[in-house]
């Protein structure tokens, strides 16, 4: 992951910062609150290197999956911390259900078109 700040041409509100950063080897553009932007620069650490790692796994061709998946890991990640925590339980437990039905749909495809090649 790499970051720089950008001066921009396109007109921000005084109190954004409007940010380069790279993740899974693609630049993107983004715009951020001042005081948002470190935490904003840890997300897209823990993004590139869940994308990193799922593309290195060598399960999950092309980059829409390799984002999809990481997206799916990355909620369920979210949702156990807070059964965790105790907060949300019945919300967050159907919401981790959900994420975990369709993470083995998209792996049985996968699998299925794995077969194709």
């Amino acid at each position: 992951m790499t970051c720089t700040t950008s001066p921009t041409s396109v007109m921000l509100p005084t109190d954004m910062d409007q940010i380069d950063v790279r993740i899974l080897d693609r630049d993107y553009r983004l715009a951020v609150p001042a005081e948002e932007k470190a935490r904003l620069l840890d997300a897209v650490r823990v993004v590139d290197e869940k994308m990193r790692a799922i593309r290195d796994a060598g399960r999950v061709a092309g980059l829409d999956r390799i984002a999809v998946m990481a997206a799916l890991q990355l909620a369920h990640d979210l949702l156990g911390s807070r059964d965790a925590a105790g907060t949300e339980a019945a919300p967050a437990a159907d919401a981790a259900r959900r994420i975990r039905r369709m993470t083995e749909e998209l792996d049985a495809e996968l699998r299925r078109q794995d077969s194709l090649f």
